[in-house]
């Protein structure tokens, strides 16, 4: 899998800093998973971030940073109920770093979409949303989405009220962007509008994370919109 389609500079560098919206970070840590390029722009994204940060710090010497490190975390000992006297440990890692999927299951599912749809496709329940259109929303998240698009496809015209993240699992689709197969990610923002035609074959899977409701242009789909909720 080499994946064509990448995340935006600007998605990574939210990713790093921890900024971006809760459903478009788990469509990004899929992506990153499967993608050696992006994983590297990332490193680096937080190489960067990570510099900028020790650039405002202010100046103090080195003896007198770890006393006022020591008393920093002696203040928050107390502050935390039973923290007299209690022995600190090492605070668990906010984000394991991306690992690449098993290719000897072809239905294994992203680590980060375990939380939200489990580890296989297999193990989906679809409902049924348009003719030739499954969905299934995120119990937690409703803004994640995975959705399954039959072969052959054309989906509405649409727009975005602000930023879609799309991470390709199988099969796949094209717009006037190009072809998005399996490992490729849509970065998308308000200034783009498109229309999906999946491929022959396969159906299209895919998982989606929507910052805003979509903006289509034709009232058929616009009405049906309402009770889909994209």
């Amino acid at each position: 899998m080499s994946p064509r389609h990448h995340l935006h500079e600007s998605t990574l560098m939210s990713f790093a800093a921890g900024a971006l919206p809760a459903a478009l970070s788990v469509v990004a840590g899929a992506h990153l998973e499967s993608c050696p390029h992006c994983r590297q722009r990332l490193h680096l994204a937080e190489t960067v971030g990570a510099a900028l940060i020790d650039r405002t710090q202010p100046d103090v010497p080195s003896p007198r940073r770890e006393v006022l490190r020591q008393a920093m975390l002696a203040q928050l000992e107390q502050a935390e109920p039973g923290g007299e006297g209690r022995s600190r440990e090492p605070a668990p890692a906010l984000r394991q770093p991306p690992r690449e999927c098993p290719q000897a299951d072809p239905d294994y599912l992203p680590a980060s979409l375990h939380p939200y749809f489990g580890d296989s496709l297999r193990s989906l329940r679809w409902r049924w949303i348009a003719p030739g259109v499954h969905c299934i929303r995120a119990a937690d998240m409703p803004t994640l989405i995975m959705l399954r698009i039959a072969p052959g496809k054309c989906l509405p015209m649409h727009s975005h009220g602000s930023s879609e993240l799309t991470q390709i699992l199988r099969g796949s689709y094209n717009d006037a962007l190009g072809l998005f197969a399996p490992g490729d990610v849509a970065d998308l923002d308000q200034d783009v509008e498109h229309q999906p035609v999946t491929a022959p074959g396969a159906a299209c899977i895919c998982v989606s994370a929507l910052d805003a409701p979509l903006r289509f242009s034709g009232w058929l789909a616009r009405r049906i919109q309402r009770f889909v909720k994209l």
